[in-house]
């Protein structure tokens, strides 16, 4: 009997499987949207000259002036990136018609680089992309209203949310997924109803309130006209003979100009090139086309900028950026007929010659050191320190915008400067850097074949070359002479490229101008073969869609190079101080991997102290020696009077700042309300004072030498914060928008809100939360307001990293 009851419960277990499955399939069943709306095929989305008077006379949609502005404040702030969500980027029709894929870009664990999908770079046309696995979000099948809005994941997704809209006050439930980490949901139309059932919530703008019916009307429309899309603006006249000026610069036929060129290609191959004096909204980036100036641009699309470019003949061209610029990836160098004239002073000028153009064999194109050996140091290191905080930005912003790994190799704020050029032997220098340039080499030699323990042999490299460096200083210095402020650039009394602070924001960070903040813990000195090896580590030689090897030797690396510029700053210490103060930086249990500190100890500083809080000290000499290429001295973080005044501030601000300075002295627990980068928006009576500040919490560590267990090292009890008044920052974590009359009560709360209630309360008084139905408006001012503070600079900001507070 017991027998005949357990077979009859597994008969029965089978029936209720079949039965729960047979209603999943029911649920599911996809629709054969070939059978209602015809085979799906790519669409020409730009429409012809006939094309766009009929719709301008049939008063259709229009993209650039209705929909695109839609696309960029609603979903361009998550939707931006290499990291956009199912590499799905909507800044451009290029963007948009490319759709989605379910490839991911970031993967640590990945033992095969994969294949760089790179729009505008690696597939020119909707065609090929499709070819590469990416999947239409806007209808491919018949032009008709009915299937341009039923067969597009787009206008599904904003349905979705209208039909299911998340809450408007408190925080976000469980049912949303905010990690950077957690697995995405790329689903295609055919996926569509499964999707829609399992996720009723997430519909599009992800996790943030709906689009206002305005809004989610006029692209609705769009959709069902068919998408269409006017052709991109022409250049202008002056662009135009800007760019052949430029282009007819870059490809000179000498061998010197071929391999000038060829550097500062590496070099500027990733920024947002902007002709000084044309509109703000104009950029370009530098690239390797097969064709000539003056022809449409075939771009060589390899990895690295130094990879083989597979043609004897190519030419370095402008190609206009028609996206939508987003701050996480904009960083602007200027050109003009002044910086032609820098170029040629710094490289034609000089007294060199150039005997033959180095090879693109990756032991040698991946080491500027033996690449470019023909070029004077000096003049390269010149050329970098013209636009240091550019270049330290390419570092920073570089190829990702997901950098965890990297950025916890670095503090989360700390000072820059530089070893002055010419200034310590630069003969002897030279011969040194010669001799050295095997071990100066870099893991991107290997490119993407290195193993998950290929890192050795260059961290052994980089260790040797520390102590190398060591020994060739105790040579060349006489006896007790060690560095002084004279070591110093002083950005020739004027460039405030001499003087930077780095801010880290867990997997991001951001560079500016001057000595912003209060004394950090550690400082790094720049001197040229670290700020190159950083540009061919972190920029030129990193390949986001490289392999977990790849990536680890990067990371690895990149501590030797903290250490080295860490060295060079503990050598204008007072030389019996130098152990104490790295001890102070490095406590506890310090990675195997890291190098002994080599900080020349027999050669005593010949910069004067006075007091035994040296690191301040030294910095308030060098501002001094500094003077304007410091720039303004930030009078919010280190005031250290009864009254501080920042130069050229109205009384409103002068009021305001006072309120900040209050903030900035809270430490440790006192801020643990708060996100690591916040904006506050200080309301006055006249909404065009409103005010913008940066709250950055600067999280202390017992060290930063280790890849994992970084939660194990923090010592929250030593926390700062620094205010800053303006925008720092790509990726706000959180809005605070503020009456100027509640200042000194906010601040109060900051320091006291510590029960669940009272956390509440604080976020529902003076934030903006996820679900406020505000928040739209907020980001919008915020990006106005980050436009007038930036200006040139200023791209959008990233919603992607916004809390649920």
């Amino acid at each position: 009997m017991n027998k005949i009851k357990v077979m009859s419960g597994k008969k029965l277990f089978l029936i209720v499987f079949l039965f729960i499955a047979g209603c999943s399939s029911i649920a599911y069943k996809t629709i054969d949207y070939q059978s209602l709306y015809g085979p799906s095929a790519p669409k020409q989305r730009i429409m012809t000259t006939e094309e766009l008077l009929l719709s301008q006379q049939q008063h259709k949609v229009s993209f650039y002036k209705d929909v695109k502005p839609i696309l960029d404040s609603r979903c361009v702030s998550c939707h931006g990136c290499y990291d956009a969500p199912c590499q799905l980027k909507l800044g451009s029709i290029e963007g948009l018609d490319r759709g989605a894929t379910k490839q991911l870009v970031y993967d640590s664990s990945r033992l095969k680089a994969a294949n760089p999908t790179r729009l505008f770079i690696d597939a020119t046309n909707t065609a090929a992309w499709r070819k590469k696995d990416f999947y239409p979000v806007l209808n491919e099948r018949i032009d008709t209203k009915a299937a341009n809005l039923d067969n597009s994941i787009l206008a599904k997704l904003i349905d979705l949310k209208r039909v299911n809209p998340q809450p408007i006050t408190g925080k976000l439930g469980t049912d949303y997924k905010l990690g950077l980490d957690h697995d995405l949901q790329c689903a295609t139309v055919e996926e569509f109803p499964k999707y829609e059932d399992e996720h009723p919530q997430w519909g599009m703008p992800y996790a943030m309130p709906g689009l206002p019916l305005k809004e989610a009307n006029i692209i609705m429309k769009w959709l069902k006209e068919g998408a269409k899309v006017e052709p991109f603006p022409t250049l202008s006249s002056q662009s135009v003979k800007a760019v052949s000026q430029w282009e007819g610069y870059f490809n000179g036929s000498s061998l010197k100009q071929k391999l000038v060129f060829r550097y500062i290609y590496e070099h500027l191959f990733i920024g947002h090139l902007h002709f000084k004096g044309h509109p703000d909204n104009e950029f370009f980036q530098l690239v390797r086309s097969k064709t000539a100036p003056g022809e449409p641009i075939q771009e060589i699309n390899t990895v690295r900028p130094y990879d083989d470019p597979r043609t004897d003949h190519f030419y370095y061209r402008l190609r206009p950026i028609t996206e939508t610029i987003v701050d996480k990836t904009h960083f602007v160098y200027e050109l003009s007929n002044q910086k032609i004239q820098r170029y040629d002073e710094l490289f034609f000028k000089s007294d060199y010659e150039v005997t033959k153009l180095p090879s693109y064999e990756p032991v040698v194109a991946a080491n500027p050191f033996k690449a470019f050996s023909e070029i004077p140091n000096e003049s390269k290191y010149r050329f970098l320190l013209d636009d240091a905080e550019y270049f330290v930005t390419g570092f920073i912003k570089g190829p990702v915008c997901r950098g965890e790994i990297a950025t916890e190799s670095i503090r989360d704020q700390f000072w820059v400067v530089f070893i002055q050029p010419g200034k310590f032997y630069p003969k002897k220098g030279a011969e040194f850097i010669a001799n050295n340039n095997q071990i100066l080499g870099l893991p991107g030699e290997e490119a993407d074949q290195i193993g998950l323990f290929g890192w050795t042999n260059y961290d052994d490299f980089g260790r040797q070359y520390l102590k190398n460096k060591d020994e060739f200083i105790a040579q060349v210095l006489p006896k007790g002479q060690g560095f002084d402020l004279t070591d110093i650039w002083d950005g020739e009394g004027e460039n405030k490229n001499a003087a930077l602070t780095i801010f880290r924001h867990f997997d991001s960070a951001t560079v500016t101008n001057g000595f912003i903040g209060n004394t950090p813990l550690t400082g790094w000195v720049i001197d040229y073969p670290i700020f190159e090896r950083l540009h061919y580590l972190l920029v030129a030689g990193f390949n986001i869609y490289g392999t977990a090897g790849h990536q680890v030797a990067s990371r690895t690396y990149m501590d030797i190079l903290r250490q080295d510029a860490e060295d060079n700053f503990l050598r204008f210490m007072p030389a019996m101080q130098r152990q104490t103060i790295y001890s102070n930086w490095y406590s506890g249990s310090v990675s195997w991997r890291t190098a002994t500190p080599l900080f020349s100890i027999a050669h005593e500083t010949h910069v004067k102290y006075q007091t035994t809080n040296y690191k301040k000290e030294f910095f308030d000499q060098l501002r001094q020696r500094l003077g304007k290429a410091a720039g303004t001295l930030d009078s919010i973080n280190r005031c250290e009077k009864n009254t501080c005044t920042t130069a050229n501030t109205t009384p409103i601000q002068q009021q305001v700042d006072t309120e900040m300075r209050k903030l900035a002295k809270f430490k440790g627990r006192e801020l643990s309300l708060l996100p690591e980068m916040s904006l506050l928006r200080v309301k006055t009576n006249n909404p065009e004072q409103d005010l913008v500040y940066t709250l950055l919490i600067d999280k202390a560590y017992s060290n930063i030498s280790k890849m994992l267990s970084e939660g194990s090292r923090r010592l929250p009890d030593h926390d700062k914060i620094t205010v800053y008044p303006g925008f720092m920052g790509s990726y706000p974590n959180f809005f605070f928008s503020v009456k100027q009359s509640q200042l000194a009560e906010f601040i109060n709360a900051i320091s006291h809100a510590k029960t669940d209630i009272e956390l509440d309360n604080f976020y529902s008084k003076y934030g903006v939360r996820r679900t406020n139905p505000e928040i739209w408006q907020q980001a919008d001012w915020f990006n106005q307001q980050h436009s007038k503070y930036r200006g040139l600079s200023a791209g959008l900001l990233d919603m992607s990293r916004y809390g649920n507070l």
